[in-house]
């Protein structure tokens, strides 16, 4: 494994590349936005290498264990209640569903196995069917997280209990573009939530959507706010807008992707111990614009199938381009040997097995 023991980074710039921090300036922020492409991307490969292997990338799986009729107004988002899309309001998963898709991903190679529910929040009626989800993903050897809207104190503290490893609540997009694409809870409210999953013990997994017609200095906003949490997320997924017809930004212009990649390479810089995810979008990105990501620092994917309500490449795809790219899934503890679980993902891998459990996530 190449990684890199030094603890600081030369670089042109006033701060030192490498460092966690919780205080990050916007202006620091734009120094690095301003660097040249191959000098950004040359910093955020020594950062990532400082930190993991180089050649490794985390895998999750997400299944909507409740999929549309969300009262929020999120105006990216197929599932809203408010939109005319072609998403169809389905119920609660059943616990057996979530187990047998969980099995599922486990040997198509996923480490993680993700469940998101189109709520604002969970009900009380919810939370014993959830949490058996997690028992039983767990007691499979699989990490376990869940994005499941708000949560108050008690609610994290129960879900902590019943053993989720992470708890998803994206910011989205920064405080100052924030009411132009929500308007049915505030960006404290999210603060709030993240907080209550930071006391409660579970890992905290928040990133943001990057193409919803904000500025670049948002982008560079969101990214701050991030990093500037009490702790880093120890996951951060960076979603590309997948536009939606029937959304209210269904005919926003298209961002630009080497600013996608761009941003990549600022997250891991800015948060050098995070998982930083490629997540939505990824279906519309060629083999080229992902290996980018990945040299910039992306080291965590969603892979196979769909993942809330829009596409992702089809695990072969993936499995097809870590081998040109001579990348490996990365293991954790309770899970079988790289070496097994490699032979695993090509030797199980099936086309379309019960792909209709799966939805495409954002």
């Amino acid at each position: 494994m190449s990684v890199l023991t030094s603890q600081s980074i030369s670089s042109p710039l006033n701060f030192e590349l490498g460092a966690i921090r919780n205080n990050w300036t916007n202006d620091e922020v734009q120094a690095l936005f301003d660097l040249p492409f191959n000098d950004l991307m040359f910093y955020a490969q020594m950062v990532h290498r400082q930190n993991f292997n180089p050649n490794e990338v985390q895998v999750s799986t997400l299944l909507s264990i409740k999929t549309g009729a969300c009262p929020e107004d999120c105006k990216y988002c197929s599932q809203s209640a408010r939109y005319k899309t072609d998403i169809e309001k389905e119920r609660l998963l059943e616990v057996e569903k979530v187990l047998e898709a969980a099995k599922i991903a486990k040997d198509q190679g996923s480490t993680r196995f993700c469940m998101g529910a189109a709520w604002r929040n969970p009900k009380a009626r919810d939370m014993p069917y959830v949490k058996e989800m997690v028992k039983g993903v767990k007691a499979m050897g699989l990490e376990t997280c869940m994005t499941l809207g708000m949560l108050s104190k008690e609610q994290a503290d129960e879900l902590s209990e019943a053993g989720l490893d992470y708890y998803n609540h994206n910011l989205d997009t920064s405080p100052e573009h924030y009411n132009s694409i929500i308007t049915t809870r505030t960006f404290q409210d999210r603060l709030d939530t993240l907080e209550n999953v930071r006391n409660s013990g579970m890992k905290v997994c928040s990133g943001g959507i990057l193409g919803l017609g904000e500025k670049a200095t948002d982008r560079i906003s969101l990214l701050s706010q991030l990093a500037n949490l009490p702790k880093h997320p120890d996951s951060v997924p960076m979603n590309m807008l997948v536009k939606i017809e029937g959304t209210p930004l269904a005919e926003v212009e298209d961002l630009d992707h080497f600013e996608f990649i761009k941003n990549i390479a600022v997250a891991r810089i800015m948060m050098p111990k995070s998982h930083v995810r490629l997540s939505a979008g990824r279906e519309a990105m060629n083999e080229q614009m992902q290996s980018l990501c990945f040299l910039a620092g992306a080291n965590s994917i969603f892979y196979g199938c769909k993942l809330l309500t829009t596409g992702n490449p089809e695990a072969n795809q993936d499995i097809a381009l870590f081998n040109k790219l001579g990348i490996n899934t990365e293991t954790v503890d309770g899970i079988e040997s790289e070496e097994q679980e490699s032979a695993q993902i090509h030797a199980k891998l099936v086309d379309n097995q019960n792909t209709d459990l799966f939805y495409n996530a954002e």
